[in-house]
């Protein structure tokens, strides 16, 4: 069974009575429900734990990472920065959800400053699918209608997808990059757009479809392990050649 460990600062909850009354429990009880209504086995880390939530073990024993992020990414450690990065690498997959374009891992992960414009005003949106044959839009309608979203619009500073599985139209005018796939090393990324945190948006039925098909998609498969480093010849060859300044 696949493990997912949902992530999220876990701060506008205690701190806003607006966030509270959408998610009384935390963004991330939500999102890790579901997953596990899905079939999926989920824990839970927050920023306010014990190196975030994210040890050494839990993220050994994690197949994929969900990260929700705001108001404080500069408060993460760059000592756990660095041990996410380093399990992407190997192989674990990472599903950076709305706000968390601005988190450390994501900005280390795609080298840009994932920059974007914003606006709040509980406009419309709507989540095309236009790329309706990968598996992350799998069982999805032609479109996904928000009817209250934070825009987010171009330019997204971001290098260009691998794979765009959604393009947003806002009901202001801007369109935006929001279901975009990368690979980094072993690990496969997927930035999934929606979610502000006054909007009801991960309690929506057809937005869990698409965080599951997502974890799916993002789970460590079971390809060969890649070798580095001075390497045996697989057929004969000469040897004796050891003009090296290794």
């Amino acid at each position: 069974m696949t493990t997912v460990t949902v992530w999220n600062e876990y701060r506008h909850e205690r701190e806003t009575d607006v966030v509270a009354s959408v998610y009384p429990d935390g963004i991330h009880t939500v999102i890790a429900d579901e997953l596990a209504d899905h079939g999926f086995e989920t824990r839970t880390a927050t920023l306010d734990e014990p190196e975030h939530g994210l040890s050494e073990t839990v993220l050994e024993e994690t197949d994929v990472l969900t990260w929700w992020g705001h108001d404080a990414h500069e408060e993460v450690s760059d000592a756990v920065v660095e041990r996410v990065h380093e399990r992407v690498l190997e192989g674990m997959g990472l599903i950076v959800l709305h706000s968390g374009h601005y988190s450390k891992i994501f900005r280390r992960l795609l080298g840009t400053s994932c920059s974007l414009k914003w606006r709040e005003a509980a406009e419309t949106e709507r989540l095309w699918v236009v790329e309706p044959s990968h598996p992350i839009a799998e069982g999805l309608p032609e479109y996904v209608e928000l009817s209250e979203a934070e825009m987010y619009g171009e330019r997204f500073d971001v290098p260009p997808p691998e794979t765009l599985v959604f393009l947003s139209w806002f009901e202001g005018g801007e369109l935006f990059r929001s279901g975009c796939c990368y690979t980094r090393g072993r690990g496969r990324i997927f930035y999934f757009r929606p979610g502000h945190e006054t909007y009801p948006i991960y309690h929506q039925e057809t937005v869990q479809q698409i965080l599951a098909n997502a974890v799916a998609w993002a789970a460590p498969g079971d390809g060969p392990v890649s070798t580095f480093g001075n390497s045996d010849p697989i057929e004969p060859i000469d040897t004796t050649d050891d003009r090296t300044v290794h």
